[in-house]
């Protein structure tokens, strides 16, 4: 039996070294079409590196027999990821990419991230892991897309980017920030919308001031979808303190 654990375990491991060969051959693709520069191979490739250190890492504790198409999709989107992620690396020694290249590939991975939860919900292959992966590449993403248009519009635009990571790193601090929160179709809506307006900001596309509107309604939108769920966990856990409190008086007397 343990052999076979062995065996499947290496099966799954494989496919993460798969990805990261696939991530070598998106950014040799790149460099041969735009003349990738050091910053954007050396970003590529720490990128790839460690998105299979992390996989892997996670899928050894989840002990999962099959890797699944789900996350196959998701590991797809992640190699586009991190193809952008070179593209914008190396947009701050070099001129920008080109238009169409990084519309695209952004484009492809947006909409890509419509299809690894539909897979996963078709084939009965949904897994904690899987969600935990898909969303930490959409947060990658809305991250390095920011990055990239704050250079043109300011560094406020980074909220956007970093505040999943902000929220993040508070619930080490405040424990009541880890609860589940209830199904918001709004919420669904304002994640979703971040790399839509992010990708037209970046696009150039538009004029000056739709871009800088565009980027701050997308702010606006998450600093109220942000707020809403975190005062949504405050009271559920103060009201939890109160019956706690009012459960303990209760028994003492």
């Amino acid at each position: 039996m343990a052999l076979n654990n062995t065996y499947d375990a290496r099966l799954v491991q494989q496919e993460t070294a798969v990805g990261a060969g696939v991530q070598i051959l998106v950014l040799a693709l790149l460099g041969s079409a735009i003349g990738l520069g050091p910053a954007g191979w050396l970003t590529g490739l720490v990128f790839a590196i460690a998105t299979w250190a992390l996989l892997s890492t996670a899928l050894h504790r989840s002990r999962l027999r099959s890797f699944g198409p789900a996350n196959r999709v998701t590991l797809g989107r992640a190699t586009l990821v991190g193809g952008v992620t070179a593209l914008v690396a190396d947009s701050f020694f070099q001129s920008s990419p080109p238009v169409t290249l990084f519309v695209g590939l952004t484009a492809v991975a947006l909409i890509l991230d419509g299809v690894d939860g539909k897979v996963a919900r078709r084939t009965g292959t949904s897994t904690p892991l899987g969600a935990r992966f898909d969303m930490e590449v959409d947060a990658f993403l809305i991250l390095v897309l920011s990055v990239y248009v704050s250079m043109s519009l300011g560094p406020w635009v980074l909220l956007i980017g970093t505040m999943r990571y902000a929220f993040v790193a508070a619930a080490r601090v405040w424990p009541w920030l880890n609860a589940p929160l209830p199904p918001s179709t709004a919420r669904k809506t304002v994640a979703a919308m971040q790399g839509v307006f992010l990708l037209l900001a970046a696009s150039g596309y538009l004029p000056y001031a739709a871009t800088f509107a565009v980027a701050a309604v997308a702010l606006g939108a998450l600093v109220w979808s942000f707020g809403r769920d975190v005062l949504w966990l405050h009271r559920t856990s103060r009201a939890k303190e109160v019956r706690v409190v009012e459960v303990r008086e209760l028994v003492a007397s």
